[in-house]
């Protein structure tokens, strides 16, 4: 929902002498999403639109990039125009046109980076190409008004560990193999879940049903989480479909909850691990989650108890903020331009490969 967030903090950003106005475009994987967003010269952000389009695939089936990117396609003008009604401007009020750079799958991106060329050239605005990872976690500070905290970064292709120092995003931890976000879709598609409205979120609702705890590798590595070989070992529970153990060292039966359910448990305990040992390494009080997993309550819960006891808190958002979206390219991009930052035409590409310490995060102190 459109509506006005936080008053903005301190920073070297210049005070305004009147409202700017971004365009977000985001088509990183299978979320297609378009927003508007206004900062204003008292420091104020307002969401003037948030649209988004998902392509779902059937249960048991993931999502290829040719047809993800067919589906930008089919989808992203409408998209874009219900964007623009529901801000209730026109193009020419714009000041800039944001995309995502990266990281991210390559034909859905180009998809969206053509797009975003095509508008700029059409309307002759200035065009910023922003971080994908960088979008999330602007996003995230703005809806909740962390100050300073360590981020938890957790979707489909990513999961990091980041504290910003000196104009960067710092990565302190991260996956060594596949994103948490993959884990779980992966799991989802072994035990035919449906994938609407995504994957991840149908594991939490079977985890919630579930009795039993089964053993599972834990792999932490420093500051670092593998997530393929617990993936591997939960996919062996169901080798037997009647779902009693085979060479797991496991007696009895479970259902498929209880393999959700200890997944979820698992994988989430390694997460709060992590990022404990980041706040106690820069002394930290806050976490914010971002990311689509972001989402998930329990992880919310789980990271909640952890920093209560170390007299922290937890901050995340809601689906509409932490699932990919337009808004969030908006907030980072729109930060960027006020920095002087442009995006030239013959640099607009894209790509897979992003690093979010890669971004001189010239808007914060």
């Amino acid at each position: 929902m459109p509506g006005k967030t936080r008053r903005g903090l301190s920073s070297p950003l210049k005070q305004l002498d009147r409202d700017y106005l971004a365009l977000g475009l985001e088509g990183s994987a299978n979320k297609l999403g378009a927003g508007v967003i206004k900062h204003s010269p008292d420091g104020s952000v307002t969401v003037m639109s948030n649209i988004r389009h998902t392509y779902i695939t059937p249960p048991g089936e993931g999502f290829q990039p040719r047809d993800t990117a067919q589906h930008h396609r089919d989808w992203i003008i409408k998209v874009i125009q219900d964007a623009m009604k529901q801000a209730g401007i026109e193009m020419s009020a714009l000041d800039c046109i944001c995309y995502t750079k990266g990281p991210g799958m390559g034909a859905p991106l180009q998809s969206v980076a053509f797009v975003a060329r095509t508008l700029s050239l059409l309307y002759k605005k200035p065009l910023v190409g922003v971080n994908h990872c960088v979008g999330h976690i602007e996003m995230g500070r703005e809806i909740t008004g962390a100050q300073n905290p360590i981020v938890l970064y957790v979707s489909g292709g990513n999961t990091q560990v980041i504290a910003y120092s000196q104009q960067r995003y710092r990565i302190f931890g991260e996956t060594l193999d596949i994103a948490v976000g993959n884990c779980l879709d992966r799991f989802a598609r072994v035990i035919n879940l449906s994938n609407d409205p995504s994957p991840g979120y149908n594991i939490e609702q079977e985890a919630k049903k579930g009795k039993r705890l089964l053993s599972l590798p834990y792999t932490t590595k420093g500051m670092d989480v593998s997530l393929s070989g617990i993936l591997t070992s939960t996919e062996a529970y169901t080798f037997d479909k009647n779902y009693r153990p085979i060479d797991t060292g496991e007696e009895g039966t479970f259902t498929p909850a209880d393999l959700c359910f200890s997944l979820q448990e698992t994988v989430f305990a390694m997460l709060v691990e992590i990022t404990e040992r980041a706040m106690a390494h820069i002394g930290s009080k806050e976490v914010l989650i971002v990311g689509g997993v972001g989402c998930n309550e329990r992880l919310q819960e789980m990271m909640g108890i952890m920093a209560k006891e170390r007299g922290g808190q937890v901050f995340a958002t809601d689906e509409r903020f932490c699932i990919d979206n337009g808004i969030m390219i908006a907030q980072a991009g729109l930060l960027s331009y006020r920095m002087g930052f442009q995006t030239a035409l013959s640099k607009s590409t894209c790509t897979q490969r992003f690093r979010t310490d890669e971004v001189a995060v010239t808007w914060r102190a």
